[in-house]
């Protein structure tokens, strides 16, 4: 299974999951990718996950974290076993949405809700202080303008790495990796 988690403030009708889900397709595939709507809390977000991993066999799932997603994708790897392609990957969001507490409104949905301290401890609990440098691959933008990819390069020191020079955190790039990304899934699947 190829699963996206998207990221803060986004939803599975992103572009980035747009385009993986229509290349999935493509290749005959789409019954092994899902990407789903995650709550605004992180531990409810971090439930709908979980409950989509219920039954899988860990060897054969690749999760696709954008942003907060890869945050989350973090989680999953060293819960679950399983492996992650990391997109400008969030850190540590408890400290870097400290400063955004208060009324947020969800780019995709129109969903409003009010971003509480509370966020940020169960951010914070989701946590992980040991990574298994081999099952991610990191693929940040230097040009990033919300995330400093610098601490990604920190935090996955010693993963399989791509820097894409200049870009965005959207990611625009995205597109270029769809059938790398595909074939980094289909490694653990065989």
């Amino acid at each position: 299974m190829l699963i996206y988690i998207h990221g803060f403030n986004s939803s599975a009708q992103s572009h980035k999951a747009c385009l993986l889900q229509q290349r999935m397709e493509t290749l005959g595939f789409a019954q092994w990718y899902a990407a789903p709507n995650l709550g605004n809390q992180p531990l409810q977000a971090m439930a709908t996950i979980e409950a989509l991993l219920r039954g899988l066999d860990p060897a054969h799932v690749t999760v696709v974290g954008s942003s907060l997603g890869g945050y989350y994708a973090t989680y999953l790897v060293e819960q679950y076993g399983v492996r992650a392609v990391l997109v400008n990957p969030a850190v540590r969001p408890y400290q870097l949405l400290a400063t955004q507490l208060g009324m947020q409104r969800n780019l995709y949905t129109g969903e409003s809700y009010e971003l509480t301290p509370q966020h940020l401890l169960e951010w914070e609990q989701l946590e992980v202080a040991q990574i298994s440098v081999e099952r991610y691959w990191l693929i940040t933008a230097s040009g990033d303008e919300v995330l400093d990819y610098r601490e990604g390069l920190s935090r996955y020191k010693g993963c399989l790495t791509e820097v894409i020079e200049g870009g965005d955190h959207g990611c625009a790039e995205f597109v270029n990796y769809l059938d790398k990304v595909i074939a980094y899934w289909q490694r653990g699947r065989v």
